[in-house]
C-alpha cells in the first residue's frame, strides 16, 4: 500500500474527520498546505462538504477511499478538505467560481486552484465511472494534471478570468447611491405591491411554496407576505403564507414523531425530504410558525413549535447550552432510513390503535416512498375526525399516544450522524428563535434558555465581547467571525433585551455594531464584506447580499442599523440602512423571492417604525402582554423609572400608573394605560 499523509486526525470537525481515515493526503486548509503546494508546483485539489451531505458521503466511498484513486490525487495534487460550515468563506468563493463554470453547483464541491488559491477548473458530484454525461473522476484528474503540465499558460488566464469574475459579482444589483434619496418613490406602497405580485407570480397555490421542485422552505418570502398582509389586509397574502406553512407541516418535511424539519423536499408535494436536519431551518421555521400563530391563532402552529423546539432540547442542545449544528440524512449507509417506517412495524408496536393512525399518516403496506412509509397528513385532523365518527379530542390523543411510542421504538434505531461543532451565527439565530417564541407563548423556560445560550456564546466564543470566533467545539474556538455571525449576534442581542427588559444586551449590540461599521465596511457603499478586514487567507474580500438557506450579514445589518439608530437617536446609523436598501432595490423589486429580508426591510421603511416605551412599576407585565401581539415593524423598550439613559425612556413624565408611549421620530402621542388601547392606537397610524 502506497503510504499517505492524511493530516485530517486533529481536526475538530466531524465532516473532516469523517474523511481523516481516507488513503489520501488530505489537509486542511492552512498555510501548510498552500505553501507545499507552492514548492512542490502543484495545483491545489479542493474539496468542500459538509457532514450531513448525502453526495458527499456517496463520492468518498467511490473515490477517496479508493486506494488507486488516491495514489492520482496525491502523485499530482495538494489535496485540501474543507467544512463549508466551518469555512462559508472559501465556499462563497469557490461556488461562485464552479457556478460561472458551470452553470450549476453543489455539494461536494470539487475545485482545483493555482498555488496562490485562484480557482480555474471545477464541479460538484463527479461518480468513479463516467455516466450521465459526467465524467469519471479519475478522467477528471488526469485531464487536469495533463493541462497543468502542457498548457500552463492557459490555466493561468483562466484563473485570472474566473477571479475578475468572482471580484465583478460582488456588485451584483447594486445601484450607486448618492445625494438625497427619493424616499417617496423607492419606499412606496406600489413598490411594496409590486414584490407582493413578483412573490406571487412563483407561488404554488395548491400545495404550498414557490417555484418547482426541490422546494425549500424560504421562510423570508412568507415573512414578507405575512406582513404585508398585516400591512395591506390583502388575504392573499396571508393564504399563501399559511398554505405554504401548512404544507410543510403535514408533508413529509416536518418530522411527525419527534418534531423538527428536514432541510428541504424533493418533490412539489413536501412528501419527500432531504432528510437531513439543520440549526438554521429549525431557527428560521420557528420564527415563521410564531408570527404566523400571532395573526391567525392557529393550533398547528403552535404544535409545531414546541414540537420543533422539543427536538433541540432534546437532540441538538449541548450540555454547555451550545446549539449544535445539524442531524445526517443517513444512516447505516442509506438516506432516511432512520426516519421511514414498515406497515407492519407500526402495527407491531401500536396494535389495536394501528389501523386509524396508519391511515391518517398515510402508512401502507406497498409505502409512499421507495416501498418504505414517509409519515404524512392528507387531510387536517378535523376533517378526518368528522369523516371517521371518531370526538376531535378523543384522535388527538390516540394519535399522540401513538406518536410517543413509535418515537420511542425509533429510538433504538442507529442513528444519524450528529454533527456536533456549534457555530457562532446559526446559535444566534435559534436564540432569535427562543426570544420570539418566548414573546408569543409566553414559556418562561424559552426566555431562560435564551439568556443562557447568550452567557455560553459569550464565555465561549469571545474573550473580550468584540473579538468573536465563529465555530467551537471540545473548548476550543477557532477561525474569527464573519459577517453574518456579527449580524446574526446584534440580532439576536436586541431580540433578547425585548424580552428580558434587560438593556445590557442592548448595549452589547450597540458596542458590536460599532465593532462590524470599523471592521467590515466597504469604503463608500454602505456594505460590508462577509470577513473581517485583518483576515488575509481568501483571494477576494467578498459581499453577500442574497437571502439564501440563511439571511444576507447586509440585510440584517441593515435591520440592526435600523433599530439601533432609533433606539440610540444615531441618525447616521438609520440613514446607512436606508442608504443599503435603496442600492438594492431594483434587484429586490425583480426577485423578492431571492432578496426576502430585504424586502421586508424596504416594507418596514415604507410602513414607519412604531417606538414603544412602557415607564412604570408594572412594566415587565405590560411588556409581557404587549409582546403577545404582532406588531413587526416596531422598536421596543421599557423600565420601571423614566431615569434612565436610553434616549426614548428618558425625560417622560412621572406617573403613578404605568404608561405606554407611541412615538415617531421621537414625538409621542399622548400615552395610554393598556395594550389594548395602544394596539388602537397602532391601527390608526
Amino acid at each position: 500500500m502506497a503510504k499517505y499523509t492524511n493530516k485530517l486526525a486533529e481536526e475538530t470537525s466531524p465532516y473532516l474527520l469523517q474523511h481523516a481515515h481516507n488513503p489520501v493526503d488530505w489537509h486542511p486548509w492552512s498555510d501548510e498546505a498552500l505553501n507545499k503546494a507552492k514548492e512542490e508546483d502543484k495545483p491545489l485539489l479542493v474539496s468542500i462538504g459538509y457532514a450531513a451531505c448525502h453526495w458527499c458521503h456517496v463520492m468518498e466511498k467511490e473515490s477517496f477511499e479508493d486506494e488507486e484513486t488516491a495514489g492520482i490525487m496525491n502523485e499530482y495534487f495538494v489535496n485540501v478538505k474543507i467544512d463549508r460550515e466551518e469555512r462559508p468563506d472559501l465556499d462563497h468563493i469557490y461556488m461562485d467560481a464552479v457556478q460561472a463554470m458551470t452553470g450549476s453547483g453543489g455539494w461536494p464541491l470539487n475545485v482545483f486552484l493555482t498555488p496562490d488559491g485562484r480557482p480555474f477548473y471545477g464541479g460538484t458530484y463527479f461518480p468513479p465511472k463516467a455516466i450521465y454525461n459526467r465524467p469519471s473522476w479519475k478522467d477528471v484528474l488526469a485531464g487536469v494534471a495533463n493541462a497543468w503540465a502542457e498548457k500552463r499558460t492557459d490555466i493561468d488566464q483562466q484563473a485570472t478570468d474566473l477571479t475578475g469574475h468572482i471580484v465583478q459579482s460582488n456588485s451584483f444589483g447594486q445601484q450607486a447611491v448618492a445625494g438625497n434619496i427619493n424616499m417617496e418613490a423607492l419606499f412606496s406602497q406600489e413598490v411594496a405591491d409590486t414584490m407582493f405580485k413578483n412573490i406571487m407570480g412563483t407561488a404554488d397555490q395548491q400545495e404550498g411554496g414557490f417555484g418547482n421542485a426541490p422546494k425549500f422552505p424560504q421562510t423570508f418570502t412568507i415573512g414578507y407576505l405575512l406582513r404585508y398582509y398585516h400591512q395591506t389586509n390583502n388575504g392573499q397574502a396571508l393564504q399563501q403564507a399559511c398554505l405554504s406553512l401548512d404544507k410543510m407541516i403535514q408533508g413529509g418535511l416536518y418530522d411527525h414523531l419527534g418534531g423538527g424539519f428536514a432541510r428541504y423536499a424533493t418533490d412539489r408535494e413536501w412528501l419527500v425530504p432531504h432528510f437531513e436536519k439543520m440549526l438554521y431551518d429549525n431557527a428560521l421555521l420557528v420564527m415563521a410558525l410564531c408570527d404566523a400563530y400571532q395573526l391567525t391563532q392557529k393550533p398547528l402552529y403552535k404544535q409545531a413549535v414546541e414540537e420543533t423546539l422539543a427536538f433541540v432540547e432534546r437532540e441538538m442542545l449541548s450540555p454547555e447550552k451550545g446549539f449544535y449544528s445539524a442531524l445526517d440524512a443517513d444512516s447505516e449507509g442509506i438516506e432516511g432510513k432512520f426516519y421511514v417506517w414498515q406497515k407492519a412495524e407500526i402495527e407491531e408496536v401500536l396494535r389495536q390503535d394501528a389501523a386509524i393512525f396508519c391511515e391518517f399518516y398515510d402508512v401502507t403496506a406497498a409505502g409512499n416512498w421507495e416501498r418504505t412509509n414517509i409519515l404524512n397528513i392528507r387531510k387536517p385532523l378535523e376533517e378526518f375526525a368528522i369523516e371517521k365518527n371518531i370526538p376531535v379530542d378523543m384522535l388527538q390523543q390516540l394519535l399522540k399516544q401513538g406518536r410517543e411510542k413509535l418515537l420511542q421504538h425509533r429510538s433504538t434505531r442507529i442513528r444519524p450522524l450528529l454533527d456536533d461543532k456549534v457555530l457562532l451565527g446559526w446559535n444566534a439565530l435559534m436564540n432569535s428563535a427562543y426570544s420570539r417564541a418566548y414573546s408569543v407563548f409566553g414559556n418562561i423556560q424559552y426566555e431562560q434558555l435564551a439568556r443562557e445560550n447568550m452567557e455560553f456564546i459569550w464565555q465561549r466564543f469571545s474573550q473580550d465581547g468584540l473579538n468573536f470566533f465563529h465555530t467551537y467545539k471540545k473548548e476550543v474556538a477557532r477561525y474569527p467571525a464573519f459577517l453574518d455571525d456579527y449580524s446574526y449576534l446584534i440580532q439576536a442581542l436586541i431580540h433578547l433585551q425585548e424580552i428580558s427588559g434587560n438593556a445590557d444586551y442592548l448595549y452589547k449590540a450597540k458596542s458590536l455594531t460599532e465593532w462590524v461599521i470599523e471592521h467590515f465596511s466597504e469604503e463608500g457603499t454602505g456594505y460590508f464584506f462577509y470577513t473581517h478586514k485583518g483576515q488575509h487567507d481568501v483571494i477576494v474580500r467578498k459581499k453577500e447580499v442574497y437571502d439564501g438557506a440563511v439571511p444576507s450579514g447586509n440585510a440584517i445589518m441593515a435591520f440592526n442599523l435600523q433599530y439601533i439608530g432609533v433606539v440610540f437617536d444615531i441618525t447616521g446609523y438609520r440613514e446607512r440602512a436606508i442608504k443599503m436598501c435603496a442600492g438594492l432595490q431594483q434587484a429586490v423589486h425583480r426577485y423578492p423571492g431571492s432578496f426576502g429580508v430585504w424586502a421586508t426591510m424596504i416594507l418596514s421603511i415604507f410602513g414607519g417604525i412604531a417606538e414603544l416605551a412602557i415607564i412604570g412599576k408594572d412594566a415587565e407585565v405590560v411588556r409581557r402582554e404587549l409582546l403577545g401581539h404582532f406588531i413587526p415593524f416596531r422598536v421596543l423598550q421599557s423600565a420601571q423609572g423614566p431615569d434612565n439613559d436610553l434616549p426614548l425612556l428618558a425625560n417622560k413624565p412621572t406617573s403613578p400608573d404605568t404608561q405606554i408611549y407611541l412615538c415617531k421620530d421621537y414625538q409621542c402621542s399622548a400615552p395610554v394605560n393598556n395594550v389594548s388601547d395602544l394596539i388602537r392606537l397602532l391601527k390608526n397610524v
